[in-house]
């Protein structure tokens, strides 16, 4: 008669951080990635978490609000969500908090139950950057009106392929890949303290495409590049035609990840 097997519990994890203190979410060599600091946090909690999946990448210096990955533990591990998040929050950096942590289905996947994410990028406009805001806003003066801005960003609305508008990496990964996202929100609020904040919602995102939307649409209201360019690059691929201008990673924010209701913890 074969021993029965137990299933791993699986968890899902909300994170917040300060990017600017990390390689990215990536594991890297120099394990500096807060993937990287997550793990260990796991695994000196329990040796038997051996990986921690996410959502997805940020790049170094960009933060989050609601990155979301997942973990399995040990099944006669017993600890519930809140007990490995208070546990969690020991063995972190202060750069890094769990935010949630709750028993989920299975079947949940970080990356690939992920229906829509949330960005938001913040841009200081006053004449001088505030030392507080210094790798969390982006300083760009005499942008003119709120509204020149939103009308280009509404060109972003949509399903467009937005293979101009990312980078791509050196190891191959993005050959071949479909660049077609759909985009519901690009919009953005200005704010009493002298900043702008740009917000995105889509269904996915390129390697680096929120920063070439960000700063191609602020580099459109400041004569560099045309509103019928960036029209033009939103209809597919033009040869090497790529949009010139990628915004910085400071001011750029993970706000959240959106799944199925019966994916939600709380």
């Amino acid at each position: 008669m074969e021993e029965e097997t137990t299933m791993p519990c699986r968890f899902r994890l909300d994170l917040a951080y300060d990017g600017r203190c990390f390689s990215g979410w990536q594991s890297q060599a120099t394990d500096n990635a807060v993937q990287d600091v997550v793990e260990r946090a796991l695994a000196a909690i329990c040796p038997a978490v051996t990986g921690v999946q996410g959502s997805g990448r940020t790049d170094a210096g960009v933060s989050a609000l609601g990155q979301v990955a997942h973990f399995d533990a040990p099944a006669d591990w017993r600890m519930d969500g809140g007990a490995w998040q208070r546990a969690l929050n020991t063995k972190l950096p202060p750069a890094i908090r769990a935010m949630r942590c709750g028993a989920i289905d299975p079947r949940f996947h970080a990356r690939f139950s992920a229906l829509a994410k949330t960005y938001r990028y913040e841009i200081a406009t006053g004449d001088v950057l505030p030392p507080l805001r210094y790798g969390l806003a982006w300083h760009q003066r005499d942008l003119g009106p709120v509204r020149d801005l939103t009308d280009v960003l509404r060109l972003y609305e949509g399903t467009h392929d937005f293979g101009a508008f990312c980078a791509k990496r050196h190891d191959g990964r993005d050959e071949g890949r479909d660049n077609v996202r759909t985009i519901t929100l690009a919009g953005v609020t200005a704010t009493d303290s002298e900043s702008l904040i740009l917000e995105f919602c889509g269904n996915g995102f390129l390697y680096k495409m929120v920063r070439f939307l960000v700063g191609s649409a602020v580099y459109c209201v400041k004569g560099r590049i045309s509103v019928g360019e960036i029209s033009r690059l939103l209809k597919g691929p033009a040869g090497e035609a790529r949009a010139p201008y990628c915004a910085p990673a400071a001011g750029l924010i993970l706000v959240g990840v959106h799944y199925p209701e019966e994916f939600e913890i709380f």
